[in-house]
């Protein structure tokens, strides 16, 4: 849970106030005898360290050295582990870029080289989308994207895009090729690094003993070096993978952790804790609890270049994060990252700002709020049976999308820093269509459009009534127990009775809100109206609102629309579903990014959706961070997972 927001109210003035006192009461003492005393921590013992003022050399010819570049990241958690097959959390994704260079980057959902010489495509090199024959007992992957091996009866999706079901007869389904070549690089030890060290980091990925998501190994038939520098992946049959140009497996040092099991590696010290990389800094130093130091790699392949700028890097640990902020506004942090700072500090970055003490940083992330419509219930909730169908009037979700005031949400609760959203990717995706209906906040629209629903007050008590029962609009809204979801719960609730609907809001633990169905509330598709997040990707998730995502017993049968359900841990849990958007959606699966046919068919399932309102698309989540006004070429973007991924380019102006 964030820190509440009236805390830092009344804080902001106090720490702005400490911080410049501190700077200013530093500048009028003269020079004398400091007394430090430091905490090691390995020991726990206090360290009194005597720093004695020294006198002014005489004035030489000697050229000054230019002043060091030393950067301070504090950060509130510490890494576990810099294994990179069993890290996970984001200050070690963070030091990970420091130490092994990024093959590529996902800048605002697009892929960029950097250690690769360039990003395969289907419409330029490297991209081989073809069709090869199968017959039976080939492994494949089958019409739901399942790995099988091909047996009668098995539903596939041939090489000219058509459902098909195994007869025994071989036939031509699309196989995909993707080569891959890095730029010339060298391991910190000064070992090149090769084709075969990505090699070997595959087999490991696909280790039973490695504690990894098997998905796209076992979706892959081969891969294998072909030269010195340059890979080939080979998917299976009918895997039209969307992230073929991704498909690269991070090289790691072979020469130095072949003589290790899988097992081994978890926790040996070469891998976890002191690992040598390729990239533009070598980690010299880890003091548990207290800071990891790194300094540049004299032996990364952009070192003529002159980079890393940075002298080195040092990661403090500071966990308490009323110090985390004081530090950062004390000058002893250069920078604090997304991962440890949230919404209710921004009164007090901004204002820290606007005294000159930092720089902040705000950007939109790619988690996105919004609010569910229960379309289609399961069992007896709803539709009709425990409740009123209030949603399955598609003019009844346009008008409570046009009767909620989205952006007074984001000036609110995110003071004006993010954007609304109305689909379920950005708009700054590359994939949005720009002819997509955005519905405003319009409340006499909104009312207007309920009356022509049939759904009116007709008893004068303010709120409208079900047409066929008479019952009134009063419904709940779900969400977790947290700030955010209760201020936007509270403010939707305020836009509804503007519109002649009762809101009464609850709110759950994350486990519960998100269990299964059948027990579990929101997938369990029991609720009127749910508010969560979802994350938005550069492959539009269309398929969150398909049919065959609709959750339910796989032993049963959607009524509605004839198919089995796919089990409770699917994902649609309106129930909402559309023909026309189903084909959509499914012809995008078909196809691959660099193809007309998978741009335009994502682009029409988004009109679809916006136009159907299964959802109230809200906003997007934000990226906060600070640093100091001196740090140069600190870069957070939508897309790529950690704010230090351009470490490299990093400066310090002096």
């Amino acid at each position: 849970m964030s820190r509440r927001r009236r805390w830092l109210g009344t804080a902001v003035f106090g720490l702005l106030g400490m911080a410049l006192f501190t700077a200013c009461h530093a500048q009028s003492r003269p020079p004398t005898t400091v007394t430090v005393t430091r905490i090691v921590v390995e020991t726990a013992v206090p360290q009194t360290i005597l720093v004695a003022a020294t006198a002014e050399p005489e004035e030489t010819a000697t050229v000054e050295p230019a002043p060091r570049k030393d950067l301070v990241v504090c950060t509130a958690q510490e890494p576990v582990t810099l294994y990179p097959y069993s890290s996970t959390m984001p200050v070690e994704t963070a030091v990970l870029h420091a130490i092994y260079e990024n093959d590529f980057t996902t800048l605002s959902y697009e892929i960029q080289p950097q250690g690769l010489t360039a990003i395969p495509s289907l419409n330029g090199d490297g991209v081989v989308w073809r069709p090869v024959i199968v017959q039976t007992g080939d492994a494949v992957v089958n019409a739901d994207g399942e790995v099988v091996s091909l047996v009668e009866g098995t539903r596939i999706i041939t090489a000219v895009g058509e459902e098909a079901v195994f007869d025994g007869t071989p036939l031509p389904m699309n196989q995909l090729e993707v080569t891959f070549t890095m730029q010339p690089r060298t391991w910190a030890d000064g070992e090149p690094v090769t084709a075969a060290d990505s090699v070997y980091s595959f087999h490991l990925d696909a280790n039973p003993d490695t504690p990894t998501s098997k998905f796209m190994t076992a979706r892959t038939a081969a891969y294998e070096a072909v030269g010195d520098l340059s890979v080939r992946w080979v998917g299976l049959p009918g895997f039209n993978d969307a992230g073929y140009a991704t498909r690269f497996w991070r090289p790691l040092p072979r020469h130095l952790w072949e003589q290790f099991t899988a097992v081994d590696l978890l926790n040996q010290q070469e891998s976890s804790r002191l690992p040598i990389g390729d990239g533009p800094f070598k980690l010299v130093e880890w003091v548990a609890g207290d800071h990891i130091r790194l300094e540049p790699n004299p032996h990364y392949y952009r070192a003529e270049a002159g980079l890393p700028y940075l002298d080195s890097v040092t990661f403090l640990f500071i966990p308490d994060p009323n110090k985390l902020i004081n530090s950062l506004l004390s000058g002893q942090c250069d920078i604090v990252t997304p991962d440890d700072l949230d919404v209710s500090q921004i009164p007090l970055l901004l204002a820290a700002e606007t005294s000159g003490l930092i720089q902040s940083y705000f950007q939109t992330g790619t988690v996105y709020e919004h609010i569910d419509f229960g379309v289609n219930s399961w069992g007896n909730y709803g539709d009709a049976r425990g409740r009123p169908d209030w949603f399955e009037d598609v003019r009844v979700r346009q008008a409570m999308t046009m009767c909620t005031d989205r952006q007074k949400m984001v000036d609110d609760i995110l003071y004006g820093r993010t954007q609304l959203i109305h689909s379920y990717i950005p708009s700054n995706h590359p994939l949005y269509p720009p002819d997509l209906i955005q519905w405003p906040y319009d409340v006499q629209s909104a009312n207007k459009l309920l009356d022509d629903a049939g759904y009116l007050d007709t008893n004068g008590d303010g709120l409208r009534e079900d047409p066929a029962t008479g019952a009134p609009f009063r419904v709940t809204l779900g969400a977790v127990a947290n700030e955010m979801q209760q201020q936007i719960a509270q403010q939707f609730q305020d836009n509804m009775r503007d519109c002649g609907i009762k809101i009464n809001s609850y709110f759950l633990p994350t486990d519960e809100w998100y269990a299964n169905g059948p027990d579990g509330i929101l997938f369990g598709r029991r609720f009127d109206l749910g508010e969560f997040a979802w994350m938005a990707e550069r492959e539009p998730a269309c398929f969150l609102y398909t049919s065959w995502e609709i959750t339910g017993p796989d032993t049963e049968k959607n009524r509605a629309t004839g198919q089995p359900y796919t089990g409770w841990n699917a994902a649609n849990e309106t129930g909402w579903w559309h023909p026309d958007f189903d084909t959509a959606c499914q012809t995008a699966r078909h196809f691959l990014p660099g193809q007309s046919a998978y741009e335009e068919a994502h682009q029409q399932a988004q009109r679809i959706f916006a136009q159907n309102l299964p959802v109230i698309p809200l906003f997007l989540r934000l990226k906060i961070s600070a640093a100091q006004p001196s740090i140069r070429g600190y870069q957070i973007n939508p897309t790529q997972p950690s704010a230090l991924w351009n470490l490299y380019e990093i400066d310090i102006q002096n």
